[in-house]
């Protein structure tokens, strides 16, 4: 059954409530008080704030003798809490009680409104005693305020020769953030707290590396496969952590890339591709919660058919599963693709494609599925509105140099009600000229249609060598179809190394002043974003050049080219170097790092040093990803973040 919590409101924002009761700084305090509840006797529960179910949903009150609840909104009166009819809160007084229990936070005031009607032998409980210490408080005034729960968890592995990586920025201090820090808690496999620390941030804009080699070698570590949940203590701006993942290995032919793990878990996620017959897909099942995922609680079905089949077998606390799509789904193959039911058990998963080569080689490459949204319905709106938002909504994904790379596409359905998917296909080259569209028709929600670029190019070239394409809505196949919510996987294949890549990402309107619902989405400030401030972390190592696409797609013709900055900065934000470029509307720009800037500039930034690709003209989306050169080198793409 899926949680019934609330994590996350396309209106309000995240809910900083679940993270509350879910840190695991939490858990323990959570056990005491159940343990002092239980021991209690006959307990009252009284729920002013609505709090009381997420509660129960996630630490469980079944042991505690509780003999009424009790509410303070009239509407509430008499609706079903823990099974039972909610009584006005002014019919506690003379209840034959031995503890009332508060469920909420900073309950002083509370227990103050209601003190009267408490039983003079009833001793009072809140949910207080599972706060945070001060010294990890943003702001100490409202605790549940979203700056105290910046927060997120990152796939952390260390063993068998493979590596991770995760990278940021203090984008924090850029919005005015004092001396924030980073709270570490490392859980390996079966959900056990390996180690916990403190991580110092740099200066803004600084670059911010844990490295799961020498988190390894710091606590003398076993070999781990977990996750690493991430807090950042005195943020400001944002409540959001994003970061880039990277999973590398000892060998040439490891290396992959994935974006942050979206720290709002919820009921579905897609996008996840089924396997090749040369390959197995694991999907990495991490619980998010300090309580248990119950066997049957996650199951997976192929898109657009309703069958199901559950995992049979619980997750420990923050444990860590390795769900092999095979075992669940044995006849799903490539260009099938997997609907995950989570039931907000865990943030947004990744998974891993493990492929045999010809040669017998063994490669991996990890990337993630996207939320599926339970909220949304198709929009007959949009198709009324391309006279003033043009092509509207946009997905956009490189075209790597044919003569070394395919580039596949498969539309991926990301609305619980979205049954079908009208969509045209158009290859822009880099200058910005359409080359070649295919209308691809009303695609059902089961569809196997995949396609690359030389499809739709069909024997025509691009004269830049590279360009890019963008999947947008075909209103004549289907004008009340289209939902807002346009996603793709973009897998790509080196006809060099045989390494693969793949991502995904949703479609979003570009480059127009006018707004919908939010669109052109904004980084910071009310809709539209109309500039740029993108983080490009740089190669880990001598031999690992950093990759970058960046797309400059408009919904309606906006500025003739762009001017973009591609400034080299230190890991503690200072400027080495910079590069400006302009790319075409509707054009691309790929570059390398180590061939737009020379060596001694490379040198100078130093180690963990990065990029900051920053325009005010115009709003670019950007890929990035890291390649190794050679026969046997792997490379590695996702779509990247701003700040």
């Amino acid at each position: 059954m899926p949680l019934k919590i609330e994590t996350f409101s396309n209106v309000t924002g995240g809910s900083s409530y679940f993270k509350a009761i879910g840190h695991p700084l939490a858990a323990e305090p959570a056990k005491a008080l159940l343990a002092d509840l239980r021991a209690a006797g006959r307990v009252a529960v009284y729920d002013p704030l609505n709090m009381l179910e997420p509660f129960d949903e996630i630490h469980h009150l079944t042991s505690v003798d509780v003999v009424a609840v009790y509410a303070q909104d009239v509407a509430k009166i008499g609706q079903p809490l823990l099974g039972r009819p909610a009584q006005p809160v002014t019919a506690l007084a003379g209840t034959a009680v031995d503890a009332v229990f508060v469920a909420a936070f900073d309950a002083e005031r509370l227990v103050a409104h209601i003190r009267h009607l408490i039983p003079a032998s009833a001793t009072v409980y809140s949910l207080d005693p599972l706060k945070l210490p001060e010294e990890l408080l943003t702001d100490r005034r409202t605790y549940l305020a979203p700056l105290n729960f910046a927060t997120n968890y990152a796939f952390f592995r260390d063993g068998a020769g493979h590596h991770t990586r995760v990278v940021t920025a203090n984008y924090w201090s850029s919005y005015g953030a004092a001396e924030p820090y980073l709270w570490l808690c490392l859980f390996g496999e079966d959900g056990q707290v390996l180690a916990r620390w403190t991580q110092e941030l740099p200066g803004a804009d600084g670059t911010v590396v844990i490295d799961s080699a020498a988190v390894r070698r710091k606590f003398d570590l076993p070999e781990f496969t977990g996750q690493l949940f991430i807090h950042v203590v005195g943020a400001a701006g944002h409540d959001v952590v994003k970061y880039a993942l990277d999973t590398y290995g000892d060998a040439a032919d490891t290396l992959s890339c994935t974006h942050d793990a979206n720290a709002w878990p919820s009921d579905f996620y897609a996008g996840l591709p089924a396997p090749r017959a040369d390959e197995r897909v694991i999907l990495w099942v991490q619980n998010s919660h300090p309580c248990p995922i119950p066997a049957g609680a996650v199951a997976l079905n192929l898109m657009g058919h309703d069958t199901a089949v559950a995992l049979d077998r619980e997750v420990a606390p923050y444990a860590t599963y390795a769900l092999d799509v095979a075992s669940l789904l044995p006849d799903a193959r490539w260009p099938q693709q997997v609907e995950i039911r989570a039931g907000k058990h865990f943030v947004r998963p990744r998974y891993e494609v493990i492929r045999t080569d010809a040669a017998g080689a063994i490669r991996h490459r990890i990337a993630h599925p996207n939320v599926e949204r339970v909220d949304l319905k198709p929009d007959p709106k949009l198709a009324t509105l391309t006279n003033l938002m043009g092509k509207g909504f946009i997905l956009p994904a490189p075209i790597f140099p044919a003569s070394r790379f395919r580039t596949i596409a498969l539309p991926t359905p990301m609305g619980t009600t979205q049954s079908h998917l009208p969509l045209t296909a158009i290859v822009y080259d880099a200058d910005g000229t359409e080359v070649a569209r295919r209308d691809l028709g009303r695609l059902s929600r089961d569809h196997e249609t995949v396609f690359e670029a030389a499809d739709i190019l069909d024997g025509k070239s691009l004269p830049s060598g590279y360009g890019h394409l963008e999947l947008i809505y075909d209103f004549a196949a289907g004008e009340n179809d289209a939902d807002g919510w346009l996603h793709a996987l973009f897998r790509y294949e080196d006809g060099v190394s045989g390494h693969a890549a793949e991502t995904s990402f949703g479609a979003h309107m570009f480059n127009t002043v006018l707004t919908y619902k939010n669109e052109p989405q904004s980084y910071s400030g009310r809709a539209p974003g109309l500039s740029t401030r993108l983080f490009l972390r740089t190669g880990m190592a001598a031999d690992v050049d950093t990759l970058c696409h960046l797309i400059y797609p408009a919904s309606t013709p906006w500025n003739a080219r762009s001017n973009t900055a591609l400034i080299l900065m230190t890991k503690d934000g200072e400027e080495i170097a910079r590069r400006t470029v302009t790319i075409a509307c509707s054009g691309s720009f790929h570059f390398r790092v180590g061939q737009t800037f020379t060596s001694g500039e490379i040198k100078q930034a130093g180690r963990d040093a990065y990029v900051l690709i920053r325009d005010t003209t115009c709003r670019l989306f950007g890929y990035h990803g890291l390649i190794r050169e050679g026969a046997q080198g792997a490379f590695a793409l996702d779509h990247m973040f701003g700040f």
